[in-house]
């Protein structure tokens, strides 16, 4: 019997790796391994669920176990997608239909237990992903502000830059002197 274990705070291809390092030093049968969780061949035991939940603590993640805590990990980790998604995309789909295909779930719904748990909305979450990749973008230098505009699919340099001052409290030109404003890592969001 398959079971889906939701994990918390996985964000990149180094964090799947991460969680298969320690599904391996386990030796749990996984069948799976992506972004927000694992499918295991079979269930865990108390005792080895409160060990998986220990190593994944240690290494920064946290075992999800109530259902809607799942579905806001799936979320994330979906939204997460969407931005790579949109970078790679020419025509990109409206975010709500790629949400509900990547997590099998009606929109709204999601939406609604996702401002209830994270205490903002879905677009917003995805605003402050964006902003945190405009960031990373703009630190490696080689893009224009209208160059990473277009990549992220923002209508207009001005809207991306309003939207970065109202999420940072700077402006872009005051980033890029003052280089004062931290970046976050996605699972900070």
């Amino acid at each position: 019997m398959v079971m889906k274990v939701g994990i918390n705070n996985m964000v990149c291809p180094r964090c799947i790796e991460a969680v298969e390092g320690i599904v391996e030093e386990m030796h749990l049968p996984a069948a799976h391994v992506e972004l927000g969780s694992v499918e295991l061949e079979k269930r865990l035991t108390d005792e080895q669920q409160k060990e998986f939940g220990q190593k994944l603590q240690n290494r920064g993640f946290e075992l999800v176990l109530d259902r809607e805590s799942e579905l806001v990990n799936m979320v994330k980790a979906a939204l997460i997608n969407y931005l790579q998604y949109l970078e790679n995309s020419k025509n990109p789909e409206k975010l709500s239909f790629f949400v509900s295909r990547k997590t099998h779930y009606n929109y709204s719904y999601l939406s609604k237990i996702f401002s209830e748990k994270k205490g903002m909305t879905i677009e917003t979450y995805l605003i402050e992903l964006k902003i945190e990749r405009v960031k990373e973008l703009l630190s490696f230098h080689k893009w224009t502000l209208s160059e990473i505009a277009w990549k992220l699919k923002y209508s207009s340099v001005q809207y991306l830059s309003n939207q970065f001052k109202k999420v940072t409290g700077s402006t872009v030109t005051e980033y890029l002197k003052e280089k004062k404003i931290p970046r976050k890592s996605f699972d900070q969001i």
